[in-house]
């Protein structure tokens, strides 16, 4: 069984930065495709960045493209995402998800499409 643990988030001022993180255990992690998704208060959850097994291939949500970075670390089981210029509609609960497919890119942004969670860690950016 899967686990994911997030952990980073924060409150900051718009225009601050976060890393988040999201430790990993009980699978081989290099096979699994990795994706950040976030839910503000309310409303229904969103991909915001996924990333192919060797990380070679990312993609964005694109109200974060060249904000956001997307990275993993497959020697170290962790799954990273950097957040720069943080904007108030940035404010959700962020989770890390994986799954177990062969082509990472198709259907990255529904969270229908991923099999394993971590708890959420909360990203609150005042303006």
């Amino acid at each position: 069984q899967v686990q994911l643990v997030e952990s980073g988030g924060g409150s900051v001022q718009a225009g601050g930065s976060l890393k988040l993180s999201c430790a990993t255990s009980g699978g081989d992690f290099s096979t699994y495709c990795m994706a950040w998704f976030r839910q503000p208060l309310g409303k229904e959850r969103e991909g915001v960045a996924a990333i192919s097994r060797g990380g070679g291939d990312v993609y964005y949500l694109d109200s974060v493209k060249g904000r956001f970075t997307i990275s993993r670390d497959n020697a170290n089981n962790m799954l990273y995402l950097q957040m720069n210029s943080l904007q108030p509609e940035d404010t959700a609960m962020y989770y890390c998800a994986s799954r177990h497919v062969v082509y990472c890119g198709v259907g990255w942004s529904g969270p229908e499409n991923f099999e394993f969670w971590g708890q959420g860690t909360q990203v609150t950016v005042s303006s």
